[in-house]
């Protein structure tokens, strides 16, 4: 098993990275999503080298599932959530690429379309922005609160594990009070 890493979880590195020493274990009934099918991976954060672009699964959904800020790894409250790199879709567009969304909210509806990240505390978003050099350097980077409400959705992928699919990631989207009604148009 590779070395413990002298970089520390949850401020040198993201607490929902994935390390070098985190191999995929294939898919199992994973407890993150109420024992649905899902790809698994062993925990030993810290061990090896971080592989920043590669957020641990099961980590992964514990942090969305339970509003865990993906830096530290410690709860976020509803007054400090926040979010950095979330783009605003329409529900409509996101039906439109096969998202699961809730049938009470309309295609109009804009969301806060978070991908796979979790809402951060407010010093964790400073704290990123101040030493993580992706961040520093995107165009994409937009910090805002995040909304009161949200809905997630499950990224699934094939399972080699007998028939059907197994969840990878969460995806969560913020619900805004706002709605867009050129959404068709932008689907496209």
């Amino acid at each position: 098993m590779p070395g413990l890493s002298s970089l520390v979880v949850g401020v040198d590195v993201p607490w929902v990275t994935s390390w070098s020493g985190e191999d995929i274990l294939g898919a199992a009934p994973c407890e993150t999503i109420g024992r649905r099918l899902a790809l698994i991976q062993a925990s030993a954060p810290g061990r090896g080298k971080p592989q920043y672009s590669k957020n641990h699964l099961v980590r992964q959904r514990l942090s969305v599932a339970r509003m865990l800020c993906p830096m530290c790894g410690e709860t976020t409250d509803q007054s400090d959530r926040w979010t950095q790199v979330a783009t605003r879709r329409c529900a409509g567009q996101l039906r439109a690429r096969g998202g699961q969304v809730r049938a009470d909210i309309g295609d109009d509806q804009v969301l806060i379309d978070a991908g796979s990240i979790s809402p951060l505390h407010r010093r964790c978003v400073d704290r990123s922005m101040k030493y993580c050099p992706h961040l520093r350097s995107s165009d994409d980077v937009m910090v805002m609160r995040f909304p009161r409400d949200w809905l997630v959705l499950p990224l699934l992928v094939k399972s080699d594990a007998g028939p059907g699919v197994a969840v990878a990631f969460l995806q969560l989207c913020g619900i805004t009070q706002t709605i867009d009604r050129r959404w068709r148009t932008l689907a496209t």
